[in-house]
């Protein structure tokens, strides 16, 4: 009951205030966000893929209101690829980015996302890994969809995700399975109206198996993102059925949360993505990490009470 509350405080300046200024903070944002440049992430990157894993980089940040803020993130993004280059690490660290930030709700904001996106997407090719869109709210998606189809006639390994709590998203996993997408599904962590998404956690459990099911019998890449011990088993079982071999799809987790998992995953072959943001804009993507699953929102406070 607390996550609708939770998303709806993500959008509060007077919530992103309070919360900032709060003493312990910091230290538990820390836990989600391991650093604020790319010079902090950097040994992160190197730590996980030194035991094994994989990681997917994004740097925080959306909501922006000026072309400048875009074409910020655009050189942010850009300066995370001069870091990755001689790590020489291909597709083992990729970017996640929000069209968000490149400008998508300005003014001709398609347009601009996308003239933004395609330098980042491209560098990123030239050093042998990729860019996966993530997904945002409802509204943003058809946006999405068109400026992911338009980039993969250039760079067809260049991903998307879906969010199974949406009723529109079977039709849109049935479309990407069938033409070899790389597609990340996620549960969903916007607040959306019940017009357009499941609200029982039950359903959105089972549209998550349902639409999952269609990427592993599909022609594309699945990348399974979720903690949840049952979906993961779920999971293993759809890609046996489905003949899959361990390489041809992957388990991703947030950076912070069940890293014990990450390592046993990747010690039985999988591959296992670590999503790792980072940067100074953290507040919306840290207070979707707590409307998630109240365990997160209970170390927030219990580190809180304890430290303070």
């Amino acid at each position: 009951m607390l996550g609708p509350v939770i998303l709806a405080a993500s959008r509060s300046d007077r919530m992103r205030r309070l919360v900032s200024a709060a003493p312990m903070t910091k230290p538990v944002v820390d836990r989600f966000i391991p650093g604020e440049t790319v010079d902090q992430v950097i040994p992160i990157v190197t730590d996980l893929t030194d035991k094994g894993l994989e990681v997917t980089l994004d740097v925080v940040g959306e909501d922006i209101t000026t072309r400048e803020q875009a074409a910020a993130a655009r050189d942010a993004y850009l300066r995370l690829i001069e870091h990755l280059e001689p790590l020489d690490l291909g597709t083992r660290a990729e970017m996640s980015v929000k069209l968000s930030m490149f400008g998508q709700s300005l003014e001709g904001g398609h347009e601009l996302a996308l003239e933004n996106v395609r330098p980042v997407v491209e560098a990123a090719a030239a050093i042998g890994t990729t860019v996966t869109l993530d997904a945002e709210d409802h509204t943003t998606l058809d946006s999405m969809f068109a400026i992911h189809e338009e980039l993969r006639k250039d760079f067809p390994q260049t991903g998307c995700v879906i969010q199974a709590y949406l009723f529109r998203t079977e039709e849109d996993a049935r479309r990407l399975a069938a033409n070899g997408s790389r597609v990340r599904i996620v549960k969903g962590a916007y607040k959306e109206p019940a017009s357009v998404a499941h609200q029982d956690k039950g359903e959105i459990d089972k549209a998550y198996v349902r639409i999952l099911r269609t990427l592993m019998d599909g022609t594309g890449y699945p990348m399974i993102g979720s903690h949840d011990p049952r979906l993961i088993s779920v999971s293993q079982e759809l890609a046996r059925r489905a003949g899959r071999k361990l390489d041809e799809y992957e388990f991703q987790m947030l950076y912070g949360i069940r890293s014990d998992e990450h390592l046993r995953l990747a010690a039985e072959g999988h591959r296992m993505r670590v999503y790792t943001a980072y940067g100074t804009d953290w507040y919306g993507y840290f207070m979707r990490r707590l409307a998630e699953k109240p365990a997160n929102l209970l170390f927030f406070v219990r580190s809180m009470i304890t430290k303070n």
